[in-house]
C-alpha cells in the first residue's frame, strides 16, 4: 500500500457523524493536510527558531534578518513540499491537472501566503510585541483563510469534488 493511500484511508476513518453529515469530504481531507502542515510547521519554526538560531539575530553581511523572520525563511522549504505532496495525493487525488502546473500554482499561492505571513509576523512580533512563537501561529490563522481560497480557487480549481 502506498503512503498517500495509507493517509487517506487513516484520515477518511475519521470522517464520520457529524463532520461528515456537514463538510464534504474533500474539504474534510484538505482541512487535516492543513491542520498537519501547520503543525508540522509550528513545531519546525519552534526548533528552529530556539535551537538553531538560537534567537539571534541572523547578519548576512548586506543584511541583518531578525531571529523570527529567519526561522520562518528555513521554515518554508519544509512545509512547502509537506504540504504540496499531500495536498496532490490526499486532498485533491483526482485534479486533472499535471503535477508541473500543480506545483507552479501551489508555488505563487504559498508565495502570496509568505506575503501575508511576513506582514502578519512582523506586525505581532515589533507593534504588538507578542512573543515569536505565539505571534507565528496567529499568523499562521490569517495565512490559512488566505491559502483556503488560494487552492480551491486557482492551484487545484479543476479537481472533481468528492
Amino acid at each position: 500500500m502506498r503512503l498517500s493511500d495509507f493517509i487517506v484511508r487513516l484520515i477518511d476513518w475519521f470522517y464520520i457523524r457529524p463532520v461528515a453529515a456537514i463538510v464534504p469530504l474533500q474539504v474534510f481531507r484538505y482541512a487535516v493536510c492543513g491542520g498537519v502542515n501547520v503543525v508540522f510547521g509550528w513545531v519546525c519554526y519552534f526548533l528552529i527558531y530556539n535551537y538553531l538560531i538560537d534567537k539571534q539575530l541572523i547578519d548576512l553581511g548586506v543584511v541583518a534578518v531578525s531571529a523570527h523572520v529567519a526561522a520562518m525563511l528555513l521554515t518554508f522549504p519544509l512545509t512547502f513540499f509537506a504540504g504540496f505532496w499531500l495536498n496532490r495525493h490526499v486532498a485533491f487525488r483526482r485534479s486533472p491537472l499535471p503535477s508541473g502546473t500543480q506545483l507552479f500554482r501551489y508555488l505563487l499561492s504559498v508565495l502570496g501566503s509568505i506575503g501575508v505571513n511576513y506582514v502578519c509576523l512582523k506586525f505581532f512580533v515589533e507593534v504588538c510585541h507578542v512573543w515569536a512563537t505565539p505571534s507565528q501561529m496567529l499568523a499562521t490563522c490569517v495565512t490559512t483563510v488566505y491559502s483556503f481560497f488560494a487552492a480551491k480557487y486557482f492551484t487545484f480549481r479543476h479537481a472533481e469534488r468528492y
